[in-house]
């Protein structure tokens, strides 16, 4: 029996039909699209969850060092370098700029020392380590200027300090405080701000060795490693991010450290955001002010750098 022409029996191949152009083929997965629609390409989902990020940080970052610039690098009459020269000759500038490298200089190390040695300790869980902890972390409650303020009634002439010592019968008192002691001066902003602010670096560490398992500290002990062997070379290299985080954040806000200092010693200390604020404030000059915050921006930024860049992963690194 012949089959029917085109058919399968016929062994003829069906006839091809003409599509019109811009027509998608209709089937049951697929509609018919009306021709002359295109398809409008689609935004990535990632792009889409960062966009807000985004435009965010660009709104509360890149505006400001827009305007920032602008107001240090031009005045009435266009571009001019006569704000950083002002800033420059300006006698408070480079003494601010020494107490604040100072300052970062003995109080960072200080702070990861105590902020390790602590998170050390409640990792070995003793009697009350939660108590401890909450103890150590109520500086984080207290602002800037309270801190300060704390500070001042313990270090000021007639503060609880020098009553202390004039009870045993150490003498009437020292000016602690005073422009004739520098040092002190010194000791004083680094003491209230060793205590209000290495409870930060320590919450980042004990978050860290929560992330180490101790099978590795254990393994290493049973292989005869000794303590400072396994802190070395077991915790310390897993605990690289942590610190890493901790310390460009110390840094930043260290260079921005300013309610304490203004608290215990007003402008006899200066820093570099406490002149950022003279100028703007007490001198009304933003200009200036814009360039000594350009200053501290650059210095944050080319230390952020040099830390990621120092404590990078060698790991990381040799797998690129």
């Amino acid at each position: 029996m012949t089959g029917e022409p085109g058919g399968a029996a016929g062994g003829a191949a069906p006839a091809t039909v003409p599509r019109p152009p811009g027509r998608t083929p209709a089937g049951p997965d697929r509609p018919a699209r009306p021709a002359g629609r295109r398809q409008r390409p689609r935004v990535p989902v990632p792009v889409l969850l960062i966009a807000p990020s985004v435009v965010f940080l660009a709104a509360l970052f890149l505006w400001p060092v827009i305007v920032g610039v602008s107001q240090a690098f031009t005045g009435t009459d266009g571009a001019t370098l006569a704000h950083l020269r002002r800033m420059l000759d300006d006698p408070y500038f480079w003494p601010a700029v020494r107490n604040t490298a100072l300052l970062i200089v003995v109080l960072i190390p200080l702070q990861f020392a105590f902020a390790l040695a602590m998170a050390l300790l409640l990792r070995s869980r003793p009697r009350l380590s939660s108590f401890y902890f909450y103890v150590w972390c109520v500086p984080l409650a207290v602002s800037d200027l309270a801190a300060g303020l704390i500070w001042l009634s313990i270090l000021t002439d007639r503060g609880y300090l020098n009553s202390v010592l004039a009870h045993l019968g150490l003498g009437d008192g020292f000016a602690w405080l005073s422009y004739q002691n520098p040092t002190t001066m010194f000791i004083a902003v680094l003491l209230a701000e060793l205590w209000r602010a290495t409870s930060l670096v320590l919450v980042i560490v004990v978050a860290g060795l929560q992330n180490i398992p101790r099978d590795y500290d254990e393994a290493a002990a049973v292989f005869g490693a000794g303590y400072w062997q396994r802190l070395r070379h077991v915790i310390l290299p897993q605990l690289r991010p942590s610190l890493q985080v901790a310390l460009i954040l110390r840094t930043i806000l260290g260079l921005q450290t300013f309610a304490v200092a203004q608290a215990l010693t007003g402008r006899n200390f200066p820093l570099l955001v406490g002149e950022t604020y003279q100028w703007y404030v007490g001198l009304q000059n933003e200009r200036v002010a814009a360039a000594i915050a350009l200053v501290i921006l650059a210095v944050s930024i080319g230390t952020a750098m040099v830390y990621l860049r120092v404590l990078r992963d060698p790991s990381i690194q040799g797998r690129r």
